[in-house]
């Protein structure tokens, strides 16, 4: 619809242009007035202002000028019309697409809200999108959601107002993640956020080392430094570079890389009973192998024996390439 109100103005356009051309030329070659006055008379005939003509017309000028203000009367006329059509046509496509957007966040729970589409909102949202996590973000920069809405479900708006949180589901979600480059704006969005729900697993981004106790107190249960992080991996590549750049593997995308992913026990289908780890026999029936065990504490076991007994709310961490991560959720109610 924007394709087609744009090639119509365009038409105007290049009429309107038209027009002016062939007043120009036909007043210089018909009437034989210089450029300069041939310009004015195609003005002032055009606009239809009703000043007098330069010097007297002759019967063939008098017909020229009688198609030229006929032809730019229906011309603008057309003109007029293709803009306000496009700018009635943007409104209402724009109240449109914001209905539609309200109506999908209406149907969101369990969700994840990202506050910030910069670098980092931007590979968090990427990041989901591979894992099929429903998400939404909010964004206030217009430009970007022209250009990425189509891939992201935006909300627009200040992610530190509580009415566009509450807009975006905050209190249906299940995670927030504030990636916005200012420290205090991200402050302001985890006091908001906490307040405006108990439950939430807050996830927040901060630049400056003595921001990260102020936003725990806030309220976020897990505080990232990119500057740090980025920092420490790129003294690694000096110090163990081969280890780093088996790391870089298992978060890269692609048919052959190796994943990791987090399975519940709880997610067991059916009425199965699995007792220890040797149970599951993951390795033999998926080709993933575990190598890391969350009690239902929360307590991190690496490399857990095989014996290990297994409990209910507990997790394990398994590592596998895409196709054996398939096989896996084959066995698993977790979706892909």
């Amino acid at each position: 619809m924007v394709k087609l109100f744009r090639s119509k103005i365009y038409l105007a356009e290049m009429l309107i242009v038209l027009v002016l051309a062939v007043g120009v030329l036909g007043y210089r070659f018909i009437s034989n007035y210089s450029w300069m006055e041939a310009v004015y008379m195609t003005v002032i005939t055009v606009t239809t202002v009703g000043f007098s003509e330069v010097k007297p017309l002759d019967d063939v000028s008098k017909i020229f000028t009688i198609f030229l203000i006929v032809s730019s009367v229906f011309i603008v006329a057309y003109a007029i019309s293709v803009i306000t059509e496009y700018l009635l046509g943007r409104n209402s496509l724009q109240l449109l697409k914001k209905k539609r957007v309200k109506s999908k966040i209406n149907e969101l729970s369990g969700h994840i809200i990202i506050c910030g589409f910069g670098r980092n909102g931007e590979q968090a949202a990427q990041r989901l999108s591979t894992y099929k996590r429903p998400f939404v973000v909010i964004e206030r920069d217009k430009e970007v959601i022209e250009k990425y809405e189509d891939e992201v479900l935006f909300m627009e708006g200040d992610a530190t107002d509580d009415e566009i949180l509450e807009e975006a589901g905050v209190g249906r979600a299940k995670y927030l993640i504030t990636a916005m480059p200012d420290d205090a704006s991200n402050l302001f969005v985890v006091l908001s956020a906490r307040q405006l729900n108990k439950e939430l697993f807050i996830i927040s981004r901060a630049s400056l080392a003595n921001s990260q106790k102020k936003l725990m107190l806030a309220g976020a249960n897990k505080v990232i430094m990119p500057d740090k992080i980025g920092g420490n991996h790129m003294a690694s590549l000096v110090v163990m570079p081969d280890l780093i750049s088996f790391m870089d593997k298992l978060s890269a995308e692609g048919e052959h890389t190796t994943t990791l992913e987090e399975i519940a026990i709880d997610d067991l289908r059916g009425q199965m009973k699995y007792n220890s780890l040797r149970d599951l026999d993951l390795r033999k029936k998926t080709g993933c192998t575990i190598i890391g065990y969350i009690t239902p504490a929360g307590e991190y076991i690496i490399n857990p024996e095989a014996d290990l007994e297994l409990e209910p709310k507990s997790k394990v961490i398994v590592l596998g390439r895409p196709e054996q991560i398939i096989k896996l959720n084959q066995i698993f109610q977790k979706p892909l």
